[in-house]
């Protein structure tokens, strides 16, 4: 019998056989299976992170006209729903809430502008913002509006920052 304290010689380490896959060094990977792609770095070209998607959304906090990529949009998304969260839980933890209020009232411009610019990406008109007023249908159809690919080259709306026009 083994000891699991490494004291025998054919386990040094505590009971762990060597040379044998899963101990010590990673198995090579399956014939046919490209390694793994590092995701440390910035992103692809033409991506942006969040803090630049909201960077370029609040510095066009009014701008209506132009075009607006997916990612700039859904990471600006992202970016309010995790503030109105940490808003209501400030405004929960002071028993008011004036905190979600100021937040909502601040990025409700923006957050139409990105709207209008992200339906100008894909060539809609920027009015079919206001089918999101139909209960659940309307949002839906804004939703699969946002999640379609850029127009590519130049539209009414202009260059598509995508595919560089």
């Amino acid at each position: 019998m083994t000891n699991p304290t490494g004291s025998d010689p054919t386990y040094p380490q505590g009971g762990a056989p060597q040379g044998q896959p899963g101990w010590g060094t990673p198995p090579p990977p399956p014939a046919g299976y490209a390694p793994a792609p590092a995701y440390a770095g910035a992103a692809p070209a033409g991506q942006m992170g969040m803090a630049e998607a909201v960077r370029s959304v609040l510095s066009q906090y009014a701008t209506f006209s132009g075009r607006a990529r997916r990612s700039e949009y859904w990471w600006f998304m992202l970016a309010s729903v995790i503030a109105s969260v940490v808003a209501s839980i400030v405004d929960t933890a002071l028993g008011v809430s004036i905190l979600s209020l100021i937040l909502t009232l601040g990025l409700l411009i923006p957050s139409l502008a990105v709207g209008v610019r992200r339906l100008h990406d894909i060539g809609k008109s920027g009015w079919w913002i206001l089918i999101g007023l139909i209960p659940l249908v309307g949002v839906i159809v804004l939703i699969v509006f946002a999640c379609q690919d850029s127009e590519p080259g130049t539209n009414r709306w202009g260059p598509s920052p995508k595919h560089g026009a």
